[in-house]
């Protein structure tokens, strides 16, 4: 074979094949060949199979092979993006107790900073504090990535969770920041928050068992061995997930364990966690609930009632018998609620767009909803650490609006900018427009889009159609730095808002799920036909792209309708559906069983899943060009669902259309950590795209 050499040894000529080897499994009286399946790890997590890591190795050296003449524009797209970053920044500094706290990043950094001063200090810098130097805790590792971060009540402790490998499992540690030295607590494979507790002789935490599932919330004394942590709560259902916080009076832990689609929840006090619990309401399925407290009043959030949740309170006294505070609405969806000690603020989306709303307890005063300037746009409560607060913090941004901070002051109503995000190399938003589409799918349905472009572009032209759909996750319609490098190349970047995210409610989250989930990818195909039949642009000039369950959408829609695609970028894509299902020792599996069906008892779920499964469905026909993504360590899409995918079209697709894969060998499910070597990986799938589409700059 022809072979390439480069500074790093050898590159191949032409792409790996792999070893197709005798396998199958059977169920419903259904037998489905699995000529890849070797190329699972039987050792997972521990990946050490020489041939499986030989053909990863291989893969990822014909991946260099084909960008690396394209080395230039990668390098040019990273610095262009790496411009429009400010690379020596900082937050907004928030008061919490005693301190201000905010995060910096200096010139060239990867990683933050965190900091803070005392309230009321001068601000040059004489009193300020450095509590935790994410730079150095990298120093020397391919990935890094904080977790849990937690300030003790006292302002006294810091308890923070490290994972240095992408495997998700993190370690915590306990630092003194009176005296900057580490407590010899260090506790292994959390996966969880860190919660405070016990006048700060405690900590509360999940670990992640043998499964990366977390069903426990445990207690830890500081200074005490491990051997010592006392189980508070303890999950038998494999599907569900315990996690634990604090009331936002922080008088309370709340323990609660659920799935996807049923919850339930414990109280304890915080000041004695070794206190009998306080179950609120026993689990039933298909209702989901969480709780907040404000003296004796719960107050819970829930979908029992009506699928886009009102909010109710009961007395603590008996927290099963919930009252409605506000009813549910087929028009507001409300998404959450927060406590404070003089009004409440429930957050919701009317018609896709966000919805922030200030409250009384007493009821006597109107709703109070915050206005923002744009008619498609982001916004949210940000950091809002006290109990008694008078200004909310809250963020802002839109697909054409940089992100900004607002202050927010409850009594005055006014909104305070605080901090506009900059773009060093420059930005003038006058030559972008932004719209809400909606555009019918093949049922009658309309579908939102939201769409950005230059106001100078040319029609049709390309475009770039990103989409997720799954798990009630809305897609906002954010601002995005890069996105630039392709809207200043003649794109229009559209957000898919389709059925299986939540943007429009629950009952949208519903209609692409377990038996309509397929309404999810013919969502995605008819906006891409929609966008073309209104001139934005036209059949096989559209990428697009999507990651986790949104590259599962990829996989499926370019099995379906490949002509449309020119070009299609899938981030460690849960592709291998149907195998995945059906495998309970998988860290996730049972607890999507919820979202996708079982199709280990339900033949109906197994003959669905396997009737769309990417993986499943790969045929003989013609496929868009194709870079698909991988992490060696990630727990949430395993690295052999993209990698037996790739091998199965490299086998049966019928085009020479480029395919390439590249596995993080170091990293998990995000890819690579640190904010530039994340924004290499962009610059990457961008050149990936502008090469594909012929787009010359």
């Amino acid at each position: 074979m022809l072979r390439m050499t480069n500074s790093t040894g050898t590159l191949p000529a032409h792409p790996p094949v792999a070893a197709k080897k005798p396998s199958s499994f059977t169920h419903h009286g259904i037998t489905v060949e699995d000529s890849y399946a070797w190329l699972r790890d039987s050792n997972y997590p521990d990946v050490s199979d020489k041939k499986i890591l030989a053909h990863l190795e291989q893969e990822n050296s014909w991946f260099e092979t084909r960008m690396k003449p394209h080395q230039p524009r990668i390098d040019n797209l990273f610095r262009e993006m790496r411009g429009r970053i400010k690379e020596a920044d900082k937050s907004v500094p928030q008061k919490d107790g005693d301190y201000l706290y905010w995060v910096e990043y200096e010139e060239g950094a990867e990683y933050k900073k965190w900091w803070r001063r005392p309230v009321g200090a001068a601000e040059d810098g004489s009193k300020d504090q450095l509590i935790l130097d994410e730079v150095a805790l990298a120093e020397g590792k391919d990935y890094f990535r904080l977790g849990a971060f937690s300030i003790s009540r006292s302002g006294k402790l810091l308890a923070y969770a490290v994972d240095d490998n992408g495997s998700e499992r993190f370690t915590a540690r306990i630092k003194n920041l009176e005296t900057g030295e580490l407590l010899t607590d260090e506790i292994p494979g959390t996966l969880s928050s860190l919660i405070w507790v016990a006048d700060d002789t405690g900590i509360v935490y999940s670990l992640a068992n043998a499964n990366w599932r977390t069903d426990n919330a445990r207690l830890h004394w500081l200074g005490a061995p491990l051997s010592d942590d006392v189980e508070l709560f303890h999950e038998d259902d494999e599907g569900f997930r315990v996690s634990a916080s604090l009331s936002a009076n922080e008088e309370w832990l709340i323990i609660g364990t659920g799935d996807h689609e049923t919850s339930e929840v414990r109280l304890v006090p915080a000041a004695d966690p070794l206190a009998s619990p306080i179950l609120v309401k026993p689990r039933k399925t298909g209702v989901e609930y969480d709780v907040d407290l404000r003296e004796d009043t719960l107050f819970i959030h829930t979908n029992d009632e009506h699928e886009n949740f009102r909010l109710a309170t009961a007395p603590l006294s008996d927290p099963a018998e919930w009252t409605t505070l506000i009813a549910g609405s087929d028009e507001f969806y409300l998404t959450g609620f927060e406590l404070f000690k003089r009004f409440f603020v429930t957050e919701g989306r009317l018609n896709g767009l966000d919805k922030v709303q200030i409250r009384t307890y007493e009821g006597q005063k109107p709703v109070e909803e915050i206005p923002f300037p744009e008619e498609s746009y982001s916004a949210g409560l940000a950091d809002n650490p006290e109990w008694d607060m008078s200004a909310l913090r809250l963020s802002y941004e839109s697909m054409i609006s940089p992100a900004t901070t607002y202050d927010y002051h409850v009594e005055t109503r006014q909104l305070e900018v605080l901090k506009v995000q900059e773009i060093p190399s420059g930005y003038n938003r006058d030559l972008y427009t932004t719209e809400r589409l909606t555009i019918p799918a093949r049922d009658g349905t309309d579908i939102p889009v939201s769409i950005m472009y230059r106001k100078d572009r040319p029609r049709p032209g390309p475009l770039h159609l990103y989409g997720y759909g799954a798990y009630g996750i809305s897609i906002p319609p954010g601002f995005s730095t890069t996105r630039f490098s392709l809207v200043d190349r003649g794109f229009a970047y559209a957000i898919a808002h389709i059925r299986g995210g939540d943007d429009l409610g629950r009952a949208w989250y519903k209609a692409g799920k377990l038996e309509h989930r397929t309404n999810a990818f013919t969502d995605f195909v008819d906006v891409a036909k929609g966008l073309i039949d209104r001139d934005y642009t036209a059949k096989g000039r559209i990428s697009i792209s999507g990651g986790s369950a949104g590259g599962e959408l990829m996989g499926a829609v370019i099995n379906s309708d490949p002509e449309l695609f020119g070009a299609c970028v899938a981030h460690v894509p849960f592709v291998d559906v149907l195998a995945t299902m059906l495998d309970a020792s998988l860290p996730l599996t049972p607890g999507e069983w919820p979202e996708w069906g079982n199709p280990i008892e339900d033949r109906a779920a197994f003959e669905l899943i396997r009737s769309y499964s990417p993986y499943d469905n790969v045929r003989a026909q013609a496929y868009p060009p194709l870079m698909v993504t991988a992490g060696l360590n990630d727990p949430r899409v395993t690295y052999w669902e993209p990698a037996k995918w790739v091998a199965r079209l490299r086998e049966l697709k019928t085009d020479s259309n480029e395919l390439i894969f590249k596995t993080n060998m170091g990293a998990g499910h995000g890819g690579k950590s640190g904010r530039f070597q994340s924004l290499h990986e962009t610059a990457e799938e961008f050149a990936f795209i502008l090469w594909q589409l012929g787009i010359e700059g």
